[in-house]
């Protein structure tokens, strides 16, 4: 198993990437190796620096690097040698099983379209977070903020493919799929809120258990938790506020902890053909060191192969 990882991508790129790398590579099982892309001089340097000789670490060359302020397309257009360029051209080539990038979001999310593109039949790509649960368990959340406007079938879509997602990944039989709404009624909340309801309530394939509202995103309600990207961005980043909060409140507490974006470290692209993890940009080692533990289970779920067999 291949996990890529971008060297250069993220506000403390690359050094924290490195470092990150350097911590993970020695947790890893014996079966993956980690694919550094970037910079091979300022790789090489930094390693020096932590006197780290890699024995399950590739390096793989990048000149070129993708700002976070760039225009997504343009960006991958006049750098096709950037290290989310290469990353993708690896991943597309199946010389790596993941492509995994602190970097630029938008290039990230329009590469994956570009590149091994969208599974054919789904409407949308989305970006999965996983929202921790009071019993010390994870929930996934989508759209977190690939698609702001989502019409009710996109909805809908995104109950299936996250229902086969927390399958494989979190290995739940069945996992409880739930709307996210202003009421816990059929009939309430938006037009599209209401037109979704009844799509995701007739679909055999997934176990749905109706609407939830803001109170229970942390309380263990629903396996997967279906909103638009717009939504489901302020409400990730809401929950992401409660560590940095209680950090400086002064207290600690279990699952407080698990709201740390670095917990994690990444959130899944679904829907596309290959595996892709967007990290947070202003990662640090420790959000890169959980980001590849994360990226080996993806590996390991098969989940867009599962996707990819339902939609056939």
């Amino acid at each position: 198993m291949k996990i890529a990882v971008d060297a250069m991508g993220g506000d403390l790129a690359p050094q924290a990437i490195v470092e990150g790398v350097i911590q993970a590579s020695s947790e890893l099982p014996s079966e993956a190796r980690i694919v550094l892309i970037g910079r091979e001089s300022v790789i090489w340097d930094l390693f020096n620096q932590h006197n780290f000789t890699p024995t399950n670490v590739d390096v793989v060359h990048a000149e070129d690097v993708i700002e976070m302020g760039e225009h997504p397309t343009k960006a991958l257009s006049q750098k096709p040698n950037s290290s989310i360029g290469v990353g993708f051209k690896l991943l597309k080539e199946k010389e790596v099983d993941i492509f995994c990038s602190a970097g630029n979001t938008g290039a990230m999310h329009v590469g994956a379209l570009f590149s091994i593109k969208a599974i054919e039949g789904i409407l949308r790509p989305a970006i999965a977070g996983f929202v921790p649960q009071v019993d010390g368990g994870y929930s996934i959340m989508l759209d977190i903020g690939a698609n702001a406007d989502c019409k009710p079938e996109v909805l809908a879509q995104f109950g299936e493919i996250g229902s086969i997602f927390a399958q494989y990944t979190f290995q739940i039989e069945r996992p409880r799929v739930a709307l996210m709404n202003i009421g816990e009624e059929e009939q309430k909340g938006s037009l599209t809120s209401q037109a979704t309801y009844p799509l995701l309530k007739q679909n055999k394939r997934i176990n749905f258990i109706g609407n939830i509202e803001g109170k229970d995103l942390f309380t263990n309600k629903a396996d997967v938790i279906v909103t638009d990207g717009f939504t489901g961005n302020i409400l990730f980043k809401l929950g992401e506020s409660l560590y940095e909060i209680s950090k400086k409140r002064g207290f600690q507490d279990d699952f407080i902890d698990q709201t740390n974006y670095e917990s994690i470290g990444g959130s899944s692209i679904i829907g596309v053909n290959g595996n892709v993890m967007i990290a947070h940009g202003v990662s640090s080692p420790l959000a890169i060191r959980n980001m590849i533990g994360w990226a080996y289970k993806q590996v390991k779920s098969k989940a867009y192969l599962h996707i990819l067999q339902a939609l056939s």
